[in-house]
């Protein structure tokens, strides 16, 4: 009688530690995805303000090259 009853809290409780592995390899894989982007975004917004600053540096390095830009824009009178 004790066998059974042993046998049937393993087969009781095996269900709740499935359920239990399975939300928590979700949410493992959540903030894990989630980590990487954010990784990868502040690379991309890191290169994309590298790029803008050394612009910026250039156009003030050279203001002619400003005046170049506008000479080619067209006329809106």
């Amino acid at each position: 009688m004790i066998e059974n009853w042993w046998l049937n809290a393993l087969w009781s409780v095996t269900p709740t530690i499935i359920i239990g592995a399975l939300f928590g390899l979700i949410i493992y894989a959540a903030l894990n995805a989630d980590r990487k982007a954010r990784l990868e975004r502040g690379r991309v917004e890191a290169e994309e303000r590298a790029r803008f600053a050394a612009e910026r540096t250039a156009k003030t390095q050279h203001p002619e090259s400003k005046a170049d830009d506008t000479a080619t824009e067209p006329n809106r009178n």
